[in-house]
């Protein structure tokens, strides 16, 4: 396999890899990412063969145990702590749904984290668990300091996102894992911000979720679920099915016995060609390396602001990065930009017409923000041409 300066570097290459490139600047990762060739193929491939054959083959299956080892391997967890389940909300409900919760529990979270990962904790409250809300001084600024502030000796459980999704800060997932397990309490990642960008590890993690579809560069609705193994009898399925309760020779048992391992939050049939997809782009990760990856989006994260502060644009936290501009620990390749007197809005949709995708957000107050969030196979030639057309 290339590496990634073999693929940046030979723009034939490049192309081949990744074929929006021939006519689009893609700069949308932290939304809906493209699919690489490699995704693809496995499913045109897995198509091709449904066409004449059951889906569920066991070629298809094999594929499917491939996924979870590879998976297992971007999280450093074991396989059978893995479920193959997306979206990302999917597997924050199983947990919020899952645990004996009793009245008087509370949970943390942060009320501005993306929706996904705020709806599950606070319906919570319908069964007497308390939600408590971080109130960080800086958008998505959640550290271990903020978090220890808040808990009480109800607390159950804490849950954060692993990157915030719109001013780009990663949270320290070791540091804040490592005292709540101290404490005895439970930690919850939603890392569909972080899986495949930043190296993130389970280590000090109870429960992770995330889809495949932003920087794993894999399809929509194919993810990954992570339970520890200590943790898998505590946490209930909540959704039960042929696939997760034995059921020998198709046959519904007077008792529900689920089966070993991760498998048991899959209740039915799984998404295969999204699966196999998947897996295509977590082997072309891990063939190229998380922290080879992880290092190229902060040079472009770099080589983004270089170019658009001299135009006046400001970063979502840009009072943070003067401060500590050698502190890359927090830093992501989500690039939230302001200006005090363009039009943002037309000014995506000027750059969507010109063949260059990035998003368009608000933040609670209202504040408008052009989100770019490279991955590592854009160009800083295509950086330059963004540039160029924001001015």
């Amino acid at each position: 396999m290339e590496s990634i300066d073999d693929i940046i570097n030979n723009e034939s290459t490049r192309r081949l890899y990744f074929p929006v490139a021939e006519d689009t600047i893609y700069l949308s990762h932290a939304g809906v990412s493209i699919l690489p060739r490699v995704a693809g193929d496995a499913l045109r491939e897995y198509a091709t063969r449904g066409e004449r054959n059951n889906q569920e083959t066991p070629e298809a299956l094999a594929m499917v145990d491939d996924a979870r080892a590879n998976a297992a391997a971007l999280i450093g967890s074991q396989a059978l702590e893995v479920a193959m389940l997306g979206p990302t909300s999917l597997g924050l409900s199983l947990v919020a749904n899952g645990l004996d919760w009793e009245s008087g529990d509370e949970v943390i979270a942060y009320a501005d984290d993306y929706p996904a990962n705020v709806y599950p904790w606070k319906n919570l409250e319908s069964r007497g668990v308390k939600y408590v809300g971080l109130q960080p001084d800086m958008p998505g600024v959640i550290t271990w300091e903020l978090v220890e502030a808040a808990i009480t000796p109800n607390t159950r459980l804490v849950a954060l996102a692993s990157c915030h999704f719109l001013s780009g800060y990663r949270i320290d997932i070791d540091t804040i894992g490592r005292n709540l397990r101290e404490r005895g309490i439970l930690f919850c990642l939603d890392a569909i911000q972080t899986v495949g960008a930043f190296p993130t590890s389970v280590e000090h993690v109870d429960f992770l979720s995330a889809d495949s579809h932003k920087w794993m560069l894999g399809p929509a609705a194919a993810g990954i679920f992570y339970v520890r193994k200590s943790l898998q009898k505590q946490l209930n399925p909540s959704l039960l099915g042929a696939w997760n309760v034995m059921s020998p020779d198709f046959v519904a048992q007077d008792d529900i016995r689920f089966y070993v391992g991760a498998r048991r939050y899959e209740p039915g049939m799984l998404n295969l060609p999204g699966i196999v997809s998947m897996n295509a782009s977590m082997k072309l990760t891990l063939g190229l390396g998380v922290y080879a990856i992880a290092a190229r989006l902060l040079e472009l994260r770099e080589a983004i602001l270089e170019r658009l502060r001299p135009l006046g644009y400001s970063l979502y936290l840009d009072d943070l990065d003067q401060a500590c501009p050698s502190d890359a620990s927090w830093k992501s390749a989500i690039v939230s930009v302001t200006h005090p007197t363009k039009d943002l809005g037309a000014l995506y949709a000027a750059l969507g017409e010109q063949g260059v995708v990035v998003s368009y957000r608000k933040n609670r107050a209202g504040t408008k923000f052009i989100r770019l969030s490279p991955h590592f196979y854009n160009t800083i030639e295509e950086l330059d041409r963004v540039a160029e057309l924001m001015r």
